[in-house]
């Protein structure tokens, strides 16, 4: 796929080369002179469908997604949706956090897809890519259209955030909630401050984090927490992860799942990028980590995977309880199977 007519570096497109994504006539571009959207570049896309199916060989629990934004203003250094900035000639470093595509018209083509005969009411996963709550939200307000439409057809649905801005359509949530099985989790992979600042720039600090977790549990919506990533190094020590595991009991989240940062092509060169020039002495332990590929040894996962379990335990945290948000049944992965990881991260 490409998107010629967006480049940063514009060209004519190649003989026999990919058609454009989207055409010079359906995107509009946007700056707005707002501290909150000061160096954001928006590009507004009629965009062609908006739920997307999983592709087959992932091993993902759920076979549908939504993805209202393309790139992410939370800026997290590691985010592995970087790479899909690439598939629009768009950079994938600060390009990927500033040059933000906006599908506006994503909650009529959701109604549209709802009430087709080829739609069986499947389970719609969002967040899985970039962050549906992120700050541009805020403006262009699509989230409200797409819960309404996915609660008037009683159609399940699962969103995964760093945004408080989740908060703003607890209505909605509430009574989608009523009529079909809708499952929220919020991203928290640590709470060291600053650590915080300085891999996920643009995202709520992780206590504000927590404050969502709390508000849906006194509003009667369970929610667990995907303590992702745990960066390796930097925020894995024990009383790190104790910290963690601690702030996520005290918020009243119905799971704990820990998933440990990976690098797929794209997020490693700019996670690897930032290290050297904040970290530069784990560079070599961390080519040494990822020397296999995208993924941390098993070992390491596993060790990580057992601490964060056990202190779930002691702060009588499990990965579910009655009464508990409504999930997507987890799925055995095969033995031979690398870990997923979730991220809007």
């Amino acid at each position: 796929m490409r998107w010629d007519n967006l480049a940063e570096n514009p060209h004519a497109p190649m003989p026999g080369s990919p058609a454009a994504l989207f055409g010079a006539d359906a995107v509009v571009t946007r700056t707005f002179d707002t501290p909150e959207f000061r160096g954001i570049t928006f590009h507004e896309v009629r965009a062609r469908s908006i739920v997307n199916r999983v592709p087959g060989a992932s091993q993902m629990p759920f076979e549908w997604t939504v993805n209202p934004y393309r790139g992410c203003t939370h800026a997290c250094v590691y985010c592995f949706a970087r790479k899909t900035h690439s598939y629009l000639d768009l950079d994938t470093g600060l390009g990927f956090d500033s040059q933000i595509v906006v599908k506006i018209n994503a909650p009529e083509l959701l109604r549209r897809k709802l009430v087709s005969r080829s739609w069986t009411g499947e389970h719609i996963a969002m967040g899985t890519n970039v962050d549906c709550y992120q700050r541009a939200e805020g403006r262009y307000r699509l989230m409200p259209g797409i819960i309404a439409a996915l609660r008037d057809h009683a159609n399940p649905f699962s969103i995964l955030t760093k945004g408080t801005l989740l908060l703003r359509d607890l209505d909605l949530l509430q009574q989608a909630a009523q009529v079909t099985d809708v499952g929220i989790s919020v991203s928290v992979g640590f709470v060291d401050s600053e650590l915080w600042r300085t891999v996920e720039p643009g995202t709520p600090s992780p206590e504000r984090r927590l404050d969502v977790v709390r508000a849906l549990d006194e509003a009667g919506i369970g929610c667990g927490v995907l303590m992702a990533p745990v960066i390796p190094f930097l925020g894995d020590s024990p009383g790190q992860l104790r910290a963690t595991v601690r702030a996520i009991a005290a918020s009243g989240a119905t799971s704990v799942t820990p998933l440990v940062l990976h690098l797929r092509p794209g997020a490693r060169e700019w996670f690897m990028a930032w290290l050297a020039e904040h970290h530069p002495y784990l560079v070599r332990r961390y080519e040494r980590l990822y020397a296999a590929g995208a993924y941390a040894p098993k070992w390491y996962q596993r060790r990580i995977t057992r601490q964060v379990h056990e202190l779930a335990t002691e702060f009588g945290i499990g990965p579910t309880r009655r009464g508990g948000a409504r999930r997507i049944p987890a799925t055995a992965e095969p033995e031979h199977a690398e870990p997923t990881q979730l991220t809007l991260l």
